[in-house]
């Protein structure tokens, strides 16, 4: 008897526009994902260095990508992070800027970047939200190589850049441009105030920087951007909000100087060990990772490498890019996803309370994937089922590899996990639409229903290219419900709210409000839960002043607005 296998291989033989891969997928998948980003009006491409040769390091990372929404008609809009070239000479008003990106509620967008006033040029990295001043409009922070930016929402469709009166501008102490990477805002002490915490990746100067040929630096024999081992390392910042508008860096004073690895890059700020303060995971490349837990004092421990989340399975240093968290295993414990370098695989770390991780990667399903170089990192429930799914989002960090037909090219797909609820994931990318198969130079990601149809949609930052808005199609029916909170005596955002939500059908289910996270972007503040065929909810708030709310028998397939003392409504 012919096994199915080397059926699929002699039709390989003769039909050589399939992958044996695709042709033994399984039946489709019910959920496709489309790129509607063209059609929608995203059409700003993404500048950032060179698209042949790299001289610097600063060219390879690219950008991130928040979805948000900054004037408070409960549709999503999208904020583009872009970047620059070394060496290019733009014509007044035809510079690369940042892009902010107005919902008109029927699936397309109106960009407004210059009536909003965030028209910048520069080597931008991350975005994160948050409400800093309490003012009932979500600000943005964008972090650059050089000064920062900090947005303040007017409130009326435009944002002033108070970075340097609020003192979150960085430089070193030699006065050098610091390259500011991940951020993410939190409230680590408690106070209802929003502070924020900004990773650095190296102390970069184009004037000392290496070049390709001083070393030379190599990459499977192709001379490529040197660095970041032997380069010096950045330090990363946390600055404590005044409550006037105004930030220290209290960088010192935290223990965040002692951080035991660098290059930093992804943040995710989570209660990874159940204690009602936020704790700080940080994704470094070519060093240990980090786990700051959250002393209750104002300061921070690094206990990444006692926890076990900062190497990778076989107690090696990785090149951490993305992160993001979730209860994957439903026992009420927030596990860590972390993409990493080609040649490894992603990362799922399993948290067994107590501050201790185990590593799963393997068992979970997730280690047959290592051509893939993975940046964006996100945890979503694509099908409604009640278990968060992953998406990593791909793309080689060199474009030289382009020349090389053993790597898997600059442009890469994306991989999709589901959940199968029993620990285990399987990778249903080759079955998910060509949104997924489509081949990108992909960076930052986010995730969010810009439809407000009940289903998650992604929003995709790529390096030299246009951005990716990927629908997600649904023919499951599945329920769904997304939480929208409200802080009073805490931060009005809501960061760091715990939710638990219990259906009538299934397990409980939990997630927190979160800024930051993926690979330098920021997903949609309002939390959604899948919920199957449960038609009702309990929900149970945990809000960062200590306050729990509990909202009983919600009817599922809709947004709930809670707001912190008052309850839904």
């Amino acid at each position: 008897m012919v096994s199915r296998r080397s059926f699929v291989n002699s039709l390989c033989a003769t039909v050589p526009v399939f992958s044996l891969d695709q042709l033994l997928s399984a039946a489709p998948l019910s959920v496709q994902f489309v790129n509607v980003a063209r059609s929608a009006g995203l059409n700003a491409k993404t500048i950032f260095g060179a698209e042949q040769r790299n001289k610097y390091l600063l060219e390879t990372t690219g950008c991130g990508v928040a979805f948000f929404d900054y004037d408070n008609d409960g549709w999503l809009d999208i904020f583009f992070v872009n970047g620059t070239r070394f060496e290019t000479t733009y014509p007044k008003g035809s510079e690369p800027i940042s892009r902010l990106y107005k919902n008109n509620r029927d699936g397309t967008f109106t960009d407004i970047t210059l009536k909003a006033g965030l028209a910048r040029t520069g080597w931008g990295q991350g975005v994160c939200v948050g409400d800093y001043d309490n003012d009932g409009h979500d600000d943005l922070f964008v972090t650059y190589w050089g000064d920062c930016a900090l947005y303040h929402n007017n409130g009326d469709g435009t944002f002033t850049d108070v970075a340097q009166k609020a003192g979150v501008t960085t430089r070193t102490t030699t006065g050098l441009k610091r390259w500011n990477t991940g951020c993410a805002f939190l409230d680590y002490d408690r106070d209802g105030h929003l502070d924020l915490y900004v990773a650095n990746y190296i102390d970069f100067d184009p004037k000392t920087a290496p070049l390709p040929e001083s070393g030379p630096c190599l990459y499977e024999g192709l001379v490529v951007a040197c660095g970041p081992p032997g380069l010096q390392g950045g330090k990363d910042i946390l600055f404590h909000n005044n409550g006037n508008g105004t930030f220290t860096d209290v960088s010192e004073k935290a223990g965040i100087l002692k951080k035991q690895g660098t290059y930093g890059l992804g943040v995710l700020v989570a209660d990874f060990d159940n204690d009602g303060w936020p704790d700080i995971y940080v994704a470094d490349d070519s060093s240990p990772s980090a786990l700051w837990r959250n002393n209750h004092d104002g300061t921070f421990t690094d206990i990444g490498m006692e926890s076990g989340v900062a190497f990778g399975a076989d107690g090696k240093t990785q090149a951490g890019m993305g992160v993001s968290a979730a209860d994957v295993y439903g026992n009420g414990k927030l596990d860590i996803f972390k993409t990493n370098f080609a040649g490894d695989t992603s990362s799922l770390y399993r948290n067994l309370g107590q501050n201790t991780f185990e590593d799963m990667t393997f068992q979970a399903g997730l280690g047959r994937n290592t051509r893939f170089l993975g940046w964006g990192a996100c945890f979503f429930d694509f099908d409604n089922d009640g278990w968060p799914d992953i998406l990593a989002c791909n793309g080689h960090v060199y474009p030289e590899v382009r020349e090389k037909e053993s790597e898997s090219g600059y442009r890469e797909r994306k991989v999709l996990y589901h959940n199968l609820g029993n620990g285990k994931f399987e990778d249903v990318s080759l079955d998910a639409g060509p949104g997924i198969l489509e081949p990108v130079s992909g960076r930052g990601c986010a995730i969010g229903d810009f439809d407000n149809d009940g289903d998650l949609d992604i929003v995709v930052n790529c390096v030299n290219d246009l951005p990716q808005l990927l629908r997600c199609d649904s023919t499951l029916k599945n329920n769904w419900i997304k939480v929208k909170a409200i802080g009073t005596k805490s931060n009005r955002s809501a960061i760091g709210a715990r939710i638990y939500c219990k259906p009538d059908v299934g397990h409980q289910q939990m997630d927190e409000v979160r800024s930051g996270g993926s690979y330098f972007s920021q997903s949609d503040l309002r939390v959604h839960f899948g919920l199957g065929k449960a038609t009702k909810v309990d929900l149970e708030i945990h809000w960062p002043s200590g306050l729990v709310d509990k909202v009983p028998g919600v009817k599922a397939n809709q947004v709930v607005r809670v707001t912190e003392g008052k309850g839904a409504g």
